[in-house]
């Protein structure tokens, strides 16, 4: 798999990023894709076994689902890859629940690293 700078950072992650929006299958994200989590076992190890190191997802797919689901997935393997997620997307129905609010992107990182079952974060 060829590798590529991640912008300035010095990390180099795969040119191929591995996007787990169809993980879950839960509210708006049903008809989207419904991977669970055995799926989701064998398909993030093939892709890391295939050269990916380079994961994408959000707090919003699946209300979350998708995180928890890729986090199990990557278990032993997180610290072999870079992992995105997202902020700003609708996460509950009170007035800070969205947007880039100071408050909003850290309760977002917060839910994210917890669903993700990780306890640290490496701003790249």
């Amino acid at each position: 798999m060829k590798t590529r700078f991640l912008g300035n950072s010095g990390v180099r992650v795969s040119e191929l990023c591995f996007g787990a929006m169809t993980f879950g299958g839960k509210g708006y994200w049903t008809g989207i894709g419904q991977v669970q989590q055995k799926e989701a076992d064998d398909i993030v190890a093939m892709a890391i076994d295939g050269g990916v190191n380079f994961f994408d997802t959000a707090d919003v797919y699946s209300e979350g689902r998708s995180e928890e689901i890729l986090g199990k997935a990557l278990g032993d393997r997180r610290k072999d890859i870079i992992l995105a997620t997202k902020v700003r997307g609708r996460t509950g129905s009170g007035p800070n629940d969205v947007g880039l609010s100071r408050k909003h992107v850290l309760d977002s990182c917060n839910g994210s690293l917890k669903r993700l079952g990780t306890d640290y974060i490496d701003l790249y």
